[in-house]
């Protein structure tokens, strides 16, 4: 038997432990840890949000550990796993399927961490913020493009990956902008699909296959983002239709800025990433140190209402390219291929 006071000794030092632990797992308020676990670093676009977070909270005192789940959700999961094995403060997310999470980001939120969704909103769990643009907006930004160069005439509907909620939101405002025209009999939806992963190649295919079965009658393709622009771009032009279709898109990637440039594509959207990048770094510095993020709206993401906060995206054109160079997105010179 051991004495009573060695047993209440005993549990005052293993208590003691335990607090010290959970004190160490965590930095200093004034110098937290970030985990930043992201989509897929392949991604141009991301590569740029990666080191736009990185340089601001840095300059917020904090220290980042990037993880890129390379459009695997399987990987996500472990790698935000090792983030909270880590003792971070707060994980920002870019995640692949939106709604697979859950767990992780409840055994995050137990052990004391903060959890931002970063650009996608995280489905049918408890979040402590969403930073991203008003991506109803870029719906309709997209669809009003291609309405402006073709009026009239048969659209195609190239959406997204399905894992992604912004996939259906810009889906949302697009049609906002084409049903009505659709019941004017102004225009045709001639087809939609979803792209799996954002993949150009597979945009390529989706493309090739409508392009295909609609004997190439088609004057216009709402594609969701730069990348299936390119892949229904490279698709038009096997048929000599590039230039001759308008298409929409969305990021300002360099090669999506350069095709608007030559005419190929009708648009972009622009969503400053520095932006983003410094609002979500802000946003996760705040809530560590246990203030209030400067959040705009509410949004439901299956669990409750998350504080959110959106920015404005912008609509780019051939004749408005020079914002990104005023922005310093791009110089002329990229822009021009040099």
């Amino acid at each position: 038997m051991i004495p009573l006071f060695r047993r209440l000794l005993l549990c005052v030092l293993t208590l003691s432990a335990v607090l010290i632990t959970a004190s160490t797992a965590h930095a200093s308020k004034d110098a937290p840890v970030i985990g930043f676990s992201i989509d897929d670093l392949r991604v141009e676009r991301w590569t740029r949000d990666r080191d736009y977070f990185v340089q601001a909270a840095t300059a917020l005192g904090a220290k980042v550990n990037v993880q890129s789940a390379n459009a695997n959700e399987s990987r996500q999961i472990a790698q935000i796993e090792n983030l909270i094995a880590d003792g971070v403060d707060a994980l920002v997310i870019v995640p692949f399927n939106s709604k697979v999470l859950g767990n992780a980001i409840a055994k995050a939120r137990r052990n004391g961490i903060k959890v931002i969704s970063y650009d996608r909103l995280i489905l049918g769990t408890a979040l402590d913020g969403y930073v991203s643009f008003d991506n109803y907006k870029v719906g309709e930004m997209q669809a009003q493009g291609v309405v402006n160069a073709v009026p009239k005439g048969r659209y195609y509907l190239l959406g997204g990956a399905a894992t992604d909620n912004n996939s259906r939101i810009l889906r949302e405002g697009q049609l906002n902008v084409l049903k009505p025209l659709a019941a004017k009999g102004d225009i045709t939806i001639v087809g939609d699909q979803w792209t799996p992963e954002w993949d150009q190649s597979k945009a390529q295919t989706i493309i090739e296959n409508a392009l295909n079965a609609n004997n190439n009658n088609i004057q216009a393709i709402v594609a969701s983002n730069d990348s299936t622009a390119g892949g229904a771009i490279q698709a038009l032009t096997s048929q000599k239709l590039a230039g001759k279709v308008a298409v929409s898109g969305q990021d300002a990637d360099l090669a999506g800025v350069r095709r608007v440039a030559a005419g190929t594509q009708t648009m972009t959207v622009y969503k400053p990433i520095k932006v983003i990048a410094k609002s979500a770094a802000e946003m996760a510095v705040a809530l560590v140190q246990g203030k209030t993020p400067a959040f705009n709206t509410k949004l439901d993401n299956g669990k409750g209402q998350v504080n959110t906060l959106l920015l404005k995206p912008v609509m780019v054109t051939r004749d408005n390219l020079d914002i990104l160079v005023k922005d310093g997105f791009y110089t002329a010179d990229q822009i021009a291929g040099k």
